[in-house]
C-alpha cells in the first residue's frame, strides 16, 4: 500500500522479475473467505495488465491469491530486526511490513512470503 508514485508497481515488477505473480495493479479486489483468510484478485479492466511507469504497459498473467502481508511503502523499517506488525482488513489480522530501503528488498519479500 502506498500513495501514487511511492513504489507499488516498481515493486510489483521487481517481484515478478524473480518469480512471482501479478494478482493485480493499482487496484485488487478483496473477498473474505468463509471459512478465513482473503482472496485477492484483479478489477476486470485491469486483469493482466501493470504500469511500468516511463516505459508504459505490460501483460502479466494475473492470479488470484490468499493474502499474507501487507507492505506499507510508506514508512520505512530503521530496526536491524523490527517487531511484528499486524493490519486489519475485512476483519482479518495481517503481518505488516515496512519497506526497507536496500536493493535486496524484493528478494526478502519473496524469500519470506514463499515461505523459504
Amino acid at each position: 500500500m502506498g500513495t501514487s508514485g511511492s513504489g507499488k508497481s516498481t515493486l510489483a515488477l521487481q517481484l515478478i522479475a524473480i518469480g512471482a505473480k501479478l494478482v493485480a495493479d493499482d487496484r485488487v479486489e478483496i473477498t473474505p473467505l468463509p471459512e478465513g483468510g482473503l482472496q485477492l484478485s484483479a478489477p476486470v479492466p485491469l486483469m493482466g495488465k501493470i504500469e511500468a511507469r516511463g516505459f508504459g504497459v505490460i501483460a502479466a498473467t494475473p492470479v488470484t491469491a490468499i493474502a499474507r502481508a501487507v507492505v506499507d511503502l510508506e514508512a520505512t523499517s530503521q530496526e536491524r530486526i523490527p517487531a511484528p506488525k499486524e493490519i486489519v482488513i475485512a476483519g482479518d489480522s495481517l503481518r505488516l511490513i515496512a519497506k526497507v530501503e536496500s536493493p535486496a528488498f524484493p528478494a526478502m519479500l519473496r524469500l519470506d512470503l514463499a515461505g523459504y
